[in-house]
């Protein structure tokens, strides 16, 4: 890439990206993450699959976690959002140290994980019923919020008559519901074809631009994540540590057009360059074993 093309720094920076850094780390700290660490204990000895992890999201800020597989990025969102236990460190929200799933964090999975028994609108009302409020004033809620993903036309359809385009945003309108003070998305979008996933980013970011949330969202898509973060965590694996935490320098508001430049594709080679390491080890084999799993008179050559 870096020879057709010479890309700036990914850490250089326009005034104007430069500003809105400025102004967002004088935002509230949202989310504080201290020493965080996770072991899996199993019959063949313990993992540790996070290590040391700190960290500050600020209010309304979008986040991206990406790393290598087995880097613990999953897990530590899971953590964060009360779905697995801490061997170590805690975290607060809004300066208060929590533990365990409550309704100020929501939860969106790659699976859609809807009631199929349910409509659209049941769905997204299921979550404010469990936090015991009922009546007429739940229906319409929800119903706004059915209306800000832009299925309004569909709150009385059942998961199996939607896409799954749809189907995720019925999710995201769940989990926005109780209103969250942050929403944490573990590959939302990593089951959905290319061109609906991408029509999926767009309606992320409308969708944020309008809801006061703050925004942790695994990925192992570098473009998803330079297009939609403010910053992006790179985790390490073996075990799973900070590697860097990147400003994106790409202005707001994004577009599809931005994929092709020079800012985009500087933080797109720094990606590839922590995640995807040139190898140095003149060891390692350069062929691999081949088996033959076809008759030797099947010749395709």
């Amino acid at each position: 890439m870096s020879e057709l093309i010479q890309l700036p720094s990914y850490k250089e920076q326009s005034p104007e990206v430069s500003a809105r850094f400025e102004a967002l780390h004088k935002r509230p700290v949202k989310l504080k993450v201290e020493g965080l660490s996770k072991t899996f204990h199993t019959s063949k000895g313990s993992v540790n699959v996070l290590k040391s992890i700190d960290l500050n999201v600020y209010r309304r800020e979008f986040v991206s976690v990406i790393g290598p597989s087995g880097c613990g990025k999953s897990t530590l969102i899971r953590m964060l959002a009360g779905l697995e236990t801490l061997s170590g460190g805690r975290f607060l929200l809004n300066d208060k140290e929590v533990s365990g799933p409550s309704a100020d964090r929501g939860m969106v999975f790659q699976g859609y994980t809807l009631f199929p028994w349910l409509s659209v609108k049941k769905n997204v009302m299921f979550g404010l019923e469990v936090n015991g409020r009922s009546g007429t004033a739940v229906e319409q809620e929800a119903l706004q919020w059915i209306e800000l993903v832009g299925l309004a036309r569909f709150a009385d359809a059942y998961p199996s008559q939607l896409s799954g385009g749809m189907k995720q945003r019925v999710a995201i309108a769940r989990a926005l519901a109780t209103q969250p003070e942050v929403l944490f998305m573990d590959e939302p979008f990593g089951a959905l074809d290319p061109h609906t996933r991408s029509q999926m980013q767009a309606y992320l970011l409308q969708i944020w631009k309008n809801v006061d949330v703050t925004i942790m969202f695994v990925t192992h898509d570098l473009d998803e994540a330079i297009y939609l973060s403010d910053r992006i965590l790179v985790l390490k694996a073996n075990p799973g540590e900070i590697h860097e935490f990147i400003e994106v320098p790409v202005p707001r508001p994004r577009t599809p057009e931005q994929f092709l430049s020079p800012e985009f594709l500087s933080v797109k080679q720094h990606l590839e360059e922590l995640i995807h390491p040139v190898s140095s080890n003149d060891d390692e084999p350069t062929d691999l074993p081949i088996v033959r799993m076809t008759s030797a008179s099947d010749n395709v050559e």
